[in-house]
């Protein structure tokens, strides 16, 4: 019988977070030949393909796909049952700030089944802004933060990296010979930061059509045509388009999906657990629930 050996599992579940070997040497704190190592041996061991590479680009076969789902679960559960015969089960009260548009996607499911795994964790939780809640983390106000981080900071563990787009509806016409109406997050908010920082480097106007205090509104904003916004990619959610090339609007680049902790929490059991959890879930944490068309 094959044993996978969870090291190599973690490996590669990295190398598809960040969509890089580079990238995963540097959070995994090894160098990017032993990732390869890794991910050879894996490859071996099942005898099939897992990653196509080349000089520009990583991407997962459909072998590969299938064992980073096996690959989360064996971790997940390599981690309970470590957690559980330590001797150190985790226990106490976590202090968690969630942003705001995170609360729509799986991340309340996987809290849950946390909470079932780990019954003697309770939780405050904190439903805001990332802007704000990154300052309540600086403030020693949170335990843990999952959210957004600003472009060109390197704190905290990256559970995903993708693309900010636009957001409209199928039916939005802009008119670029006039300030384009944004609907936007109070500040401090990052989506709103990146927004105002690509149309100044475009040189095209804006104004502030609608400020939001919550995710909610600013999507029903959006969906009644009272301008456009910015969202990560697997956020978009049922009601709302992301905007193509037709619009021309500028490219927002991208955004870090992340989980932060306080330098004065993050070796507490609970902690630690929460990350593992969050980790093993990979970019699935961050994904918008869609309905089937």
């Amino acid at each position: 019988m094959t044993t996978y050996d969870p090291v190599l599992l973690q490996t590669l579940l990295t190398v598809a977070q960040t969509g890089s070997f580079t990238q995963a040497a540097i959070r995994l704190g090894v160098r990017q030949p032993t990732v390869s190592q890794h991910i050879s041996r894996l490859e071996k061991q099942t005898g099939r393909t897992l990653i196509l590479r080349d000089t520009h680009s990583v991407s997962l076969t459909p072998d590969g796909e299938a064992m980073i789902g096996f690959a989360r679960s064996i971790l997940a559960a390599h981690e309970q049952a470590t957690a559980y015969f330590s001797g150190s089960r985790p226990r106490g009260r976590l202090r968690i700030g969630m942003s705001d548009d995170l609360a729509l996607t799986r991340l309340p499911q996987i809290l849950r089944d946390f909470r079932a795994d780990y019954p003697l964790v309770d939780f405050d939780l904190t439903v805001d802004q990332s802007g704000t809640l990154n300052q309540r983390l600086e403030e020693n106000k949170l335990d843990v933060f999952i959210g957004k981080r600003a472009r060109g900071e390197e704190r905290g563990r990256l559970v995903k990296r993708e693309r900010l787009v636009w957001v409209g509806t199928p039916a939005t016409k802009l008119d670029l010979t006039k300030p384009l109406p944004l609907v936007v997050y109070p500040a401090p908010s990052i989506s709103r930061t990146e927004m105002h920082r690509a149309l100044n480097r475009a040189g095209m106007p804006y104004r502030s059509a609608c400020v939001c205090r919550g995710v909610n509104g600013l999507i029903a904003a959006v969906a009644a045509g009272v301008g456009v916004s910015a969202l990560a990619t697997s956020l978009v959610p049922e009601q709302l388009t992301p905007l193509g090339p037709s619009h021309k609007l500028p490219d927002l680049g991208s955004i870090d999906l992340v989980v932060l902790t306080s330098p004065r929490a993050e070796r507490r059991p609970a902690v630690q657990a929460l990350i593992a959890t969050m980790l093993s879930s990979g970019s699935q944490s961050f994904r918008a629930p869609r309905e089937s068309r």
